[in-house]
């Protein structure tokens, strides 16, 4: 039965505190600041300020944490789109403060359910952990889909944490810290050890803390011995440090070939397996057999390695939307034996939604036009084995990981440029999302990015290697290749499908006992 309306409870300013604080703790848990341990207790002042709302309040409330929260992860957007957008510092600020104010809308929903779950007598430990899990897969794959730092990722240095990834993705995690909030609220609010449902949920709390842990130590002991006879290559990581503002610039085409060709040549004496170049690290299109052309075919013969790089391509057939983001290897005997055209476009990036509608929109895309889509996820055959590239934004997406992996890839490289980003929290975001893909399917991902982070991440997550930020460097390092067939790569997402069953379950119950 729906409860008098005076009883419903009023958002207050103390509470608007505490769902702001929680927004808060939800972005120091990230990076830079990286403060793991938050998240576990990030929502405690979120699930406190909804005791007795109503379900707008309950949605005010959860809307400004996520607005709070976005608006600390995503400050960035004015950098990007006012430095590289053409946009004044207004319009920057409000296109970052639409995007997050859009994203706060998920955080909203989880509030306004959680309160309906409770006014049917509904536990908070059965409904916040599906919910939230829930609404987050619904987030990363609703118009295109938008991953950015999931609550699982504020974990990414946490390595016995994120070892369930292998068999749940990243939702497992997420389950599991929403989870822990629960636990820690309700001891908040009882206070009181000897109260039975508290010591239930302790108790649970503590069983789930170590199967998590004992699981995270049993794989990381199996996976390295699974990984100790496999066969190894050495691969160079080449970051040239391309500044963003002339990366483009004809004029500097031939200084940005030559500080990519001097950087790899001077590794010769200690011969790689593969060379990686970042994303575009071709400012031009090396599908035009020239000059360029061939100085870059030339790097690879010199130096006896594969050569893989990003470079901008287009499809001579079309006239509208023909221009790809795309990855070429080259053999070391000089020849092209593989292209990847970008399949997830960033959007306002590489593509404008609804531009025909919306002709304005257009004035946020750096390209001249719409990017066009490859057309299927398509691994590189480097001698015996199958390397599966990620572009930039695609190392973001679990799926698109997993199938390179299904279609028989031993190693993931990475290729981004984030130069785009600057000195803000993106690079460091944008690459601990991409160190779980390495769990998920226990595989090496080798990650050049132009201006930083280049990393080398082993089956378990770790980062074995890695750059600063603007620096011009390479980074040498050995990885094994193949990857070891988990539960995730070969069912996918099941755990997240799960909580779906379970939360229509919940909400079928709800409607019978109303």
């Amino acid at each position: 039965m729906r409860e008098p309306e005076a009883k419903q409870g009023i958002m207050s300013k103390r509470d608007a505190l505490w769902s702001v604080l929680s927004g808060l703790m939800i972005c120091l848990s990230f990076p830079r600041i990286s403060f793991s341990a938050l998240a576990f207790f990030s929502l405690v002042p979120l699930l406190h300020a909804l005791e007795g709302k109503s379900p707008r309040d309950g949605f005010t409330a959860g809307a400004l944490t996520g607005l709070t929260a976005n608006i600390g992860l995503l400050y960035w957007v004015v950098f990007v789109v006012v430095t590289y957008g053409s946009l004044s510092v207004y319009a920057g600020v409000a296109a970052m403060l639409a995007l997050a104010a859009f994203l706060s809308i998920y955080t909203g929903i989880f509030a306004v359910s959680l309160v309906y779950f409770r006014r049917r007598a509904i536990p908070d430990i059965i409904s916040a952990p599906l919910l939230w899990t829930v609404i987050e897969y619904g987030k990363s794959h609703l118009m295109t889909g938008f991953p950015w730092e999931n609550l699982a990722y504020s974990q990414y240095l946490n390595i016995y944490i994120i070892q369930m990834a292998d068999v749940t993705g990243p939702y497992g995690v997420t389950f599991f810290i929403v989870f822990i909030n629960v636990i820690v609220h309700d001891a908040w609010k009882i206070r009181d050890i000897r109260n039975r449902l508290l010591q239930k949920e302790v108790a649970a709390g503590i069983l789930m803390t170590a199967v998590v842990g004992c699981y995270g130590f049993y794989r990381t002991g199996a996976v390295e011995t699974s990984f100790e006879g496999r066969p190894s290559r050495e691969v160079l990581i080449v970051q040239g440090n391309i500044d963003q503002s002339i990366k483009w610039n004809p004029a500097y085409q031939r200084e940005t070939l030559e500080i990519y060709r001097n950087l790899s040549l001077k590794q010769t004496k200690s011969r790689s397996d593969l060379i990686v170049w970042p994303e575009t690290a071709v400012p031009f299109y090396f599908q035009d057999v020239n000059d360029f052309h061939r100085d870059v075919i030339d790097v690879a013969v010199r130096s006896g390695s594969h050569l893989l790089f990003g470079s901008p391509s287009y499809v001579p057939a079309v006239s509208v939307r023909d221009f790809q983001n795309s990855a070429f290897l080259v053999s070391p005997l000089g020849r092209v034996v593989g292209k990847y055209d970008k399949v997830h476009l960033v959007p306002f990036g590489e593509y404008v939604p609804l531009r025909s509608v919306l002709p304005v929109l257009g004035q946020l895309a750096d390209c001249v036009g719409d990017c066009l889509p490859g057309t299927s996820v398509k691994a590189l055959q480097m001698d015996d084995v199958r390397v599966g590239v990620l572009i930039c934004y695609e190392g973001i997406f679990p799926e698109i990981s997993r199938e390179y992996v299904l279609g028989g890839a031993g190693v993931l490289v990475n290729i981004t440029n984030d130069a785009w980003f600057g000195r803000t929290s993106a690079p460091y975001q944008h690459m601990s999302m991409v160190t779980f893909r390495s769990v998920e399917n226990r595989v090496y991902t080798v990650r050049a990015a132009n201006t930083g982070i280049s990393t080398v991440i082993d089956p378990l997550g770790r980062i074995t290697a890695s750059t600063d930020l603007f620096e011009r460097t390479t980074l040498g390092g050995k990885i094994k290749l193949g990857a070891e067939r988990t539960f995730y790569t070969a069912y996918g997402d099941v755990f997240a499908y799960g909580c779906m069953g379970l939360l229509a379950l919940l909400a079928l119950i709800t409607l019978r006992r109303r």
